[in-house]
Order: structure tokens, then C-alpha cells, then sequence
């Protein structure tokens, strides 16, 4: 896009405008935000067929997959707040690949017990608050606290729905990533893949990616900073978000 087209842009109200789709989320308690977009541009998808989002929200993760993966790939999503289930089928519907996501409005446990292990990857950007504090926004609480979507939880319904050798990936804070992978290794997972990220190279770890498997493999460690020290993207982000972001 020139720099014309740029100036000459007018966003869409009540979501976030992608190069291929748009993501409404107006009735989402948690709207579009750097932590999914890291996990759909990363997640790896190579010889992936079937996948799976935990606690979907908008719908986010789940396009921008469907987006990264041929068209025999099936995307499935689980959301258990009604008004964000709604929101993500809509999105879904409106997507150039509404025939491939299929949005399931439930809780994951129940969704675990009807099905067995088919995925080759499974996909959250899960809960990390403990429910300490009364919060002002009841939908925002029940999506970021860990009340009904248990890191236990996910482990636990991840090791029933992942094919052998699949894999789950997450993005968290830093230290409760550091807590959740732990968890996971004690529970006989493996770390495939970790990621570092910062805000700038200078600046502490605030997130991190994982990608976890049953299966016994070297880890693949690397640090990603989001900007430069003038506050523009890096080139590694650049690469991650160029065919997503407009003007990137």
C-alpha cells in the first residue's frame, strides 16, 4: 500500500482491520492484542491437518492459522463465553475461510470428553490471572483469570486431543510461562520450541512462546524484541507480522 492509500485509509469500527480479514471484537471481553497475534503468526503448522484453539476469544488465532495452512486444514475452536463464541463464528463466517473453522461454544472439558486424540496442534492464548482481586469487567476477568480454564486443565486436555507426536503451543507472561512450563515437564511433556520476547532488546522479558510436545527432542531457544530502541518494529517482528499487519 503507497503512501497515498495509507493516508487515505479509514480503519473499521469495533475490531482490527488484517490484510485478508477483519476481526470484530466489540463484544469480546479481550480484544485483539500483540499476545495472539505472536501465537498465530508463530505457532508451527508445517504437515499440521487438524487444529485446535482453547479459549478462542474472537476468533483471532484461529484466522490467522486458517490463513498460514492449505485448504484441506480444519480449525477448530472452543470458547466458552457465549458473546465471544458468537463474535468468533461471525468472524469466521466473514473470513475467506469460513468453510474450514468451526466454532464450538463450550466448556473444554466437556468438548474433551466427546472426542479423542486428532490433533496435530493445539493452540492457547490462555488465562493468567489468579482471581485475587475484584475485578471492574466480569467478561475480561472470566478471560484472563485462571478460574475456568486451569493451566491443569488445558495440560490435561491437551494430552487427550493431541495425536502422538503433535504439539501445543501457548503464549503467556514471562514468569507464569516459566511456571507453566515446568508444570509441563513434570507432567512428562517436552519443550520443542521457546521464544523470549520483550518489549525492546534492552528491556526485561514480559512474554513467552511455547511450543511443547509428548515426545523427547532438543529445545530450540531464540529472543525476539518487538521495536527498536525508536520505538519501530524490528526486522524478526517485521517478518513474523508482514503478511498480516497493513503497511507491513
Amino acid at each position: 500500500m503507497d503512501s497515498q492509500s495509507k493516508a487515505n485509509f479509514k480503519p473499521r469500527r469495533g475490531g482490527f482491520t488484517f490484510k485478508q480479514f477483519f476481526v470484530a471484537h466489540d463484544r469480546c471481553a479481550m480484544k485483539v492484542g500483540t499476545d495472539g497475534v505472536l501465537l498465530g503468526a508463530w505457532a508451527p503448522v508445517t504437515a499440521v491437518r487438524r487444529v485446535l484453539d482453547i479459549g478462542c476469544g474472537s476468533g483471532l488465532i484461529a484466522l490467522m492459522l486458517a490463513q498460514r495452512t492449505a485448504d484441506d486444514v480444519q480449525i477448530d475452536a472452543v470458547e466458552l463465553d457465549a458473546a465471544a463464541a458468537a463474535q468468533a463464528h461471525d468472524n469466521a463466517e466473514a473470513s475467506p475461510w469460513a468453510s474450514r473453522i468451526r466454532i464450538y461454544e463450550q466448556d473444554i472439558q466437556q468438548f474433551t470428553g466427546q472426542r479423542t486424540a486428532s490433533y496435530d496442534l493445539i493452540v492457547s492464548n490462555p488465562p493468567y490471572f489468579a482471581p485475587a482481586v475484584a475485578c471492574r469487567d466480569r467478561a475480561r476477568d472470566a478471560a484472563r483469570y485462571t478460574e475456568t480454564l486451569t493451566h491443569d486443565v488445558l495440560l490435561a486436555c491437551a494430552e487427550r486431543l493431541l495425536q502422538p507426536d503433535g504439539m501445543l503451543c501457548v503464549v503467556l507472561p514471562y514468569d507464569i510461562g516459566e511456571a507453566f512450563a515446568a508444570d509441563a515437564l513434570q507432567r512428562g511433556w517436552h519443550l520443542a520450541q521457546r521464544v523470549n520476547v520483550s518489549d525492546r532488546a534492552d528491556t526485561p522479558r514480559h512474554r513467552i512462546l511455547l511450543a511443547l510436545t509428548r515426545t523427547a527432542q532438543t529445545c530450540a531457544h531464540s529472543d525476539l524484541a518487538i521495536k527498536q530502541a525508536e520505538g519501530d518494529y524490528t526486522a524478526p517482528f517485521r517478518r513474523l507480522i508482514t503478511d498480516f499487519y497493513l503497511f507491513y
